[in-house]
């Protein structure tokens, strides 16, 4: 079974087209935390700040799980929120 359902995502507000980009989005953005958060700790290496390895510094929730199910989690906790936008 999958959680949380598409009905619960949507709220009623939304149609699954609308889920399905605003999801997509916030994978995006998760991704590009991901890759900020990945360019940080190499210079910290790099430059020798610290001797953890690389998978250390790295957040564990960003690092185990796929982007689009973080993208999720965070619409159900209202971390993200989807907005429809009037033409």
């Amino acid at each position: 079974m999958i959680y949380p359902t598409i009905d619960q995502l949507t709220e009623g507000k939304f149609n699954r087209y609308e889920l399905v980009v605003g999801v997509a989005k916030g994978a995006r953005i998760v991704t590009d935390e991901y890759v900020e958060m990945r360019s940080r700790a190499q210079k910290m290496i790099e430059n020798h700040e610290t001797d953890k390895p690389l998978s250390a510094l790295i957040d564990p929730e960003y690092k185990d799980q796929k982007a689009v199910k973080i993208a999720i989690a965070k619409l159900v906790d209202g971390e993200f929120k989807m907005v429809r936008s009037e033409d």
